[in-house]
């Protein structure tokens, strides 16, 4: 089951004379990411490298902002993956100390500032979201509506015309029963979109 975070958590490693800033977060995908990396380089304009790994939307990246190929990033990563976690950005902002890592060494420390970070991270199971839509007569709005707030789903947005149509979402878990009880509760009155 993939994971993600519950809020951004911070790391500080010092490997001779130098500064690993790391930090994993919640993230909705590359352009979120991005943000965070810009914002990054703008905090701390004295660093040497932001490194960072994305894995989110299906999708994963990573960038080793000038260290050497495969040495940053990309480990970065492997530790998001062994974690199976999904919506995350890893970011690690260095301070060159002034001594030479070599490249084990760097990928230790990079895999390493990450790692405890993660250690003190609240992991919370990734929970899909679908989407529906269903068009009620106006007398049934009010009951369609008390199903969602009980079910938790999320109300989108309501078109009043010939009849009400309702659009919302809700977790995986949930969708089946919600629709299940929409229909009984709709007696053939409710249609889905």
């Amino acid at each position: 089951m993939a994971l993600t975070l519950a809020r951004p958590v911070h790391s500080e490693l010092l490997i001779k004379k130098s500064r690993f800033l790391g930090c994993v977060q919640p993230v909705a995908g590359r352009a979120e990411a991005l943000v965070v990396v810009q914002r990054l380089r703008a905090e701390h304009p004295g660093a040497a490298h932001v490194c960072w790994a994305l894995l989110a939307g299906g999708q994963s990246a990573a960038n080793d902002d000038g260290e050497p190929g495969g040495t940053a990033g990309r480990p970065m990563l492997e530790v998001l993956r062994h974690q199976q976690l999904e919506g995350v950005l890893a970011t690690v902002v260095r301070y060159f100390g002034g001594v030479k890592l070599g490249a084990g060494g760097l990928v230790r420390a990079y895999t390493d500032a990450v790692a405890q970070a993660l250690l003190q991270a609240e992991k919370l199971p990734l929970q899909r979201t679908l989407r529906f839509a269903c068009r009620v007569p106006y007398a049934m709005e009010g009951m369609v509506r008390r199903e969602l707030q009980e079910a938790g789903a999320v109300l989108g947005e309501v078109q009043h015309g010939d009849a009400v149509e309702i659009a919302f979402s809700v977790g995986e878990d949930a969708a089946g029963t919600l629709r299940a009880r929409l229909n009984e509760a709709g007696q053939g009155q409710l249609a889905w979109l």
